[in-house]
């Protein structure tokens, strides 16, 4: 089989006639496939996968389509070629290599992509996923995830596995190490839309609350202006409503509950005449609230006794009183938001504070029905929200609409492939004291008799 100069030199690429160089080697690259036979296929895919490091866009294109012709006549031995550039060869040949799989695997026929081809695919996958840069890691999970062999609920969770491996839950968690920080929300990215009621994210969710959660406070990241706490808030919050049976289920929804005591702050000290005795009022962070309640609420399911049996009754009590406090904040900001939206449709919803007033009424409404549900007596975990930054998911006939409130005022949104993280907002509610006549409001009187 000639090399890749032998094969330009027979072309005249070599040529002293410079000017007819890009002609003749875009006719060799044409001619390459009729070399794509027998022994020498995984040569020429080989050669071929070299030559996408062109930068011409003619021959770049010229080669990628005779690399799709060459993978119609023989899949596995195209991608032998393929995958020992992406072990061996150059940093810009595996790159491009990568984007070609990504990017063209998905345009072949059924009768190309068998499941004999997908598992070889996977195979040679897990060899590279060995040593890959958090860009190549993105690209091969979405390589294996269009895979249909992988589609099934065996494969979803072989792919779970390897983001698992990838992620490394097995070592303890640095928060102080960017990288560290960077690859573990890199690999919950990409388990996230795998996860479902047959294939859970016990691990991650475990990993989330054991090692991630106590150190929130000290998370570094390499990504200027990414609210890094907020990120694994919303990610633990995507995961919870897909966690199966957890071994220290007491214990870490016990760090949970912690961790949303911090956000869920006491009201503040009113002095004889009424009056605030000169504490400013607590900041209420409500988009990290709206996470942790609702990943408390997922799984408090699953240990529905927990505020009852296993806080002791002081413990309870300060509970409530946060809550009792938090919800008052959230009938003054619900009934202010409204106000605002009241009568806007169409283009006056797209403006980018009334955008802004949208989600942040998604957030308190969600909390204020996360909120009544603990208010119950014992603690109820019926409710159903949709997380703020999710599309809204369309009620089916027959079944009942968890809470009017959840969907108030918000416009229908687009699914989105992954989470984009300028989209990622949080709610600052307006400053200021709490009006007069909340005084009288009583949120868990309100919800006697229901």
């Amino acid at each position: 089989m000639p090399t890749v100069e032998e094969l330009y030199r027979n072309y005249g690429i070599l040529a002293d006639a410079t000017e007819q160089v890009g002609q003749i080697r875009r006719q060799a690259i044409k001619e390459l496939p009729q070399f794509a036979t027998g022994e020498n296929l995984p040569r020429v895919a080989d050669i071929l996968t070299q030559l996408l490091q062109t930068d011409d866009s003619a021959e770049f294109n010229l080669v990628n389509n005779a690399l799709l012709s060459i993978f119609k006549m023989d899949a596995k031995g195209t991608l032998g070629g393929l995958f020992s550039q992406i072990l061996q060869g150059e940093d810009i040949v595996r790159e491009r290599a990568i984007k070609f799989l990504s990017t063209k695997l998905k345009t072949l026929p059924d009768e190309v992509l068998t499941k004999e081809v997908e598992e070889l695919i996977l195979t040679e996958s897990k060899k590279v996923l060995e040593d890959v840069t958090g860009e190549e890691f993105v690209l091969f999970m979405k390589i294996l995830s269009g895979l249909k062999s992988l589609q099934t609920v065996s494969g979803r969770q072989q792919l779970v596995e390897l983001v698992a491996e990838q992620a490394d839950l097995e070592q303890t968690f640095n928060p102080s190490d960017p990288d560290c920080v960077d690859r573990l929300l890199q690999c919950t990215r990409q388990a996230v839309p795998l996860f479902s009621k047959n294939v859970h994210s016990t691990r991650f969710v475990t990993y989330f609350c054991e090692q991630v959660l106590p150190n929130l406070g000290t998370l570094t990241t390499p990504v200027e202006g990414l609210d890094i706490q907020l990120e694994v808030l919303k990610l633990l919050a995507e995961m919870s409503s897909f966690c199966g049976d957890m071994e220290k289920l007491e214990t870490n929804l016990r760090k949970l509950f912690d961790k949303l005591l911090e956000y869920m702050p006491l009201p503040p000290e009113e002095a004889e005449n009424g009056e605030n005795a000169g504490n400013e009022e607590p900041k209420l962070q409500f988009s990290y609230v709206e996470c942790l309640l609702y990943s408390f609420h997922q799984l408090g399911r699953k240990l529905p006794d927990f505020l009852t049996a296993k806080l002791n009754a002081e413990k309870l009590k300060d509970f409530k009183i946060r809550l009792q406090y938090f919800a008052r904040g959230l009938q003054v900001y619900i009934r202010q938001l409204r106000l605002a939206l009241q009568g806007k449709t169409g283009e006056a919803l797209k403006t980018e504070e009334n955008k802004i007033k949208v989600v942040a009424l998604k957030i308190t409404n969600n909390i204020n029905v996360l909120i009544k549900d603990l208010f119950h007596i014992p603690p109820s975990y019926k409710s159903t929200v949709t997380l703020s930054w999710k599309p809204v998911q369309k009620v089916e006939i027959g079944q009942k609409r968890a809470s009017e409130d959840t969907t108030s005022g918000s416009p229908a949104k687009k699914s989105s492939a992954g989470p984009k993280r300028d989209a990622r907002q949080i709610y600052n509610p307006p400053s200021g004291k709490y009006s007069s006549n909340l005084g009288n409001f009583n949120y868990e009187r309100s919800l006697q008799g229901k």
